[in-house]
């Protein structure tokens, strides 16, 4: 009898032992540079605090975006960290999630008119206020400048455009010419359209902002083209390794480089909190429609030739030697 007694109390633990808890990451796509690096650390956090993370793409697709959603919630995941590809089209998947009693957490970009648990972001607006500020010391407050907006329908590009704006309506003698939008943030549509305004204004452009790295390269291949990159000033948001070889050879002047890292790290934490129906820690509150979403917003930071070592080398961002190719 004792012998069985002790085989059950040996058994019992392996029968009592918990699956870690699932989480899912929904990013808009993999296509840009920097959200390898999200992914990477959000699945290395989701890891280290004993969760499993399951990772998916939707490559700029919403119909896309709501069959990985789907797919996640039919994994049994507790909560849902969604980039929405569409801020507004997204407001369904929240309905989704919470019809499964899962919380969702925008990421990044916020899902608009809807009762989102939790937003993590960066200060998108200052963004557009670090790149304008730096464009107009360049080109002294005037010029004609060429706006390359992201994506329609995206929260982000809505902020930056305000901190643009916020800045440039303060200087009259800068007119923007070009203004455009651009389906999956393309490099390569960016290009033409920074080809086409230098076209219809005879290569008369005196700045370039980009609301991030890959349209920012897209215009730089445009200036190199008419030999005036250098000579035009671009600004870009993201930091991608592209971004900063060219401001390295002096055909880009500034970039915007986030704490990704935190943001990522921080999105695996509320998600585990979240999926254990505790209350995340906000910083401030978040207009959705007519819901008011807890809100935790992480710093930005200007690049430019200056502070590569601090912003770029001493941060383990990129290294040196993958920026000068060694």
């Amino acid at each position: 009898m004792k012998k069985i007694i002790l085989c059950l109390s040996l058994l019992l633990p392996l029968t009592l032992h918990a699956e870690p808890i699932k989480i899912g990451f929904v990013l808009s796509t993999l296509q840009e540079e920097r959200y390898q690096k999200d992914q990477k650390f959000f699945i290395e956090e989701a890891k280290k605090l004993g969760l499993e993370p399951i990772v998916a793409a939707a490559d700029n697709n919403a119909q896309t975006q709501t069959a990985k959603v789907e797919n996640l919630l039919s994994q049994g995941v507790k909560a849902i960290v969604i980039q929405p590809v569409n801020s507004n089209a997204a407001a369904s998947l929240v309905t989704m999630a919470h019809a499964d009693k899962v919380p969702v957490i925008s990421y990044d970009r916020l899902i608009t008119n809807a009762p989102v648990d939790f937003y993590l972001t960066v200060n998108a607006a200052e963004i557009g206020e670090l790149q304008a500020k730096a464009a107009v010391a360049a080109t002294h407050g005037k010029g004609n400048y060429v706006i390359l907006k992201g994506q329609a329908g995206h929260s982000v590009v809505n902020d930056i455009m305000s901190g643009i704006y916020s800045v440039l309506k303060k200087y009259p003698a800068i007119k923007v010419v070009v203004e455009k939008n651009h389906d999956a943030w393309s490099p390569s549509l960016a290009m033409a359209t920074t080809e086409n305004a230098l076209t219809q204004y005879h290569n008369q452009i005196d700045a370039v902002l980009a609301n991030n790295s890959g349209m920012a390269k897209g215009a730089v291949q445009a200036l190199q083209e008419q030999g005036l990159a250098g000579k035009v000033f671009v600004a870009g948001s993201d930091s991608d390794l592209a971004a900063i070889k060219n401001i390295v050879a002096g055909k880009q002047q500034f970039e915007i480089v986030m704490d990704i890292e935190g943001l990522a790290r921080k999105a695996a934490q509320v998600a585990g909190q979240l999926a254990k129906g505790e209350k995340p820690k906000s910083d401030r509150s978040t207009k959705s429609g007519t819901f008011s979403v807890p809100t935790v917003a992480m710093g930005v930071f200007p690049v430019t030739k200056d502070n590569l070592e601090e912003r770029i080398y001493k941060t383990g961002f990129h290294t040196k030697a993958e920026v000068m190719g060694k």
